[in-house]
């Protein structure tokens, strides 16, 4: 219990310094007379005024016409994913198939040891081998 309690001063002590250090005013949204400034360079291109903005989402309902390149852009997003998904599937497609053809092998090859050792035990030495015995029709 008194592991909570001190955990919890210590957290009210970090959250008061916090709060009266300077630095956390500046991470503060700034005030009317920094919002009136434009932005430079690529910022221009990703802020916009209210005014426009709201104007944005007015002419943009959702049942407006895309423009060329937003259709390519979202044209070239599912052609990629396409390709990634037929990339994956491929991969599968060659694992499974080398893994069948392993157990193939693997099963071919115990099929082959077991009928050696049953021509070997049940060989009684009386007739060649079973390769040259064999009855031909």
């Amino acid at each position: 219990m008194s592991y909570t309690y001190w955990t919890f001063l210590v957290l009210l002590t970090v959250l008061l310094a916090l709060s009266l250090s300077p630095q956390a005013d500046s991470a503060a949204v700034p005030g009317s007379q920094d919002v009136a400034k434009e932005p430079q360079g690529p910022l221009r291109r990703i802020f916009m005024k209210e005014a426009d903005a709201s104007t944005f989402f007015r002419r943009r309902s959702r049942r407006a016409v895309k423009s060329p390149d937003e259709l390519n852009a979202e044209q070239r997003q599912v052609l990629a994913a396409d390709e990634r998904r037929r990339e994956f599937h491929e991969e599968k497609r060659n694992e499974f198939e080398s893994h069948a053809e392993e157990d193939n092998d693997e099963q071919n090859e115990r099929t082959r040891e077991s009928t050696e050792q049953w021509r070997e035990f049940h060989y009684d030495g009386m007739h060649p081998p079973y390769e040259y015995n064999r009855q031909s029709n």
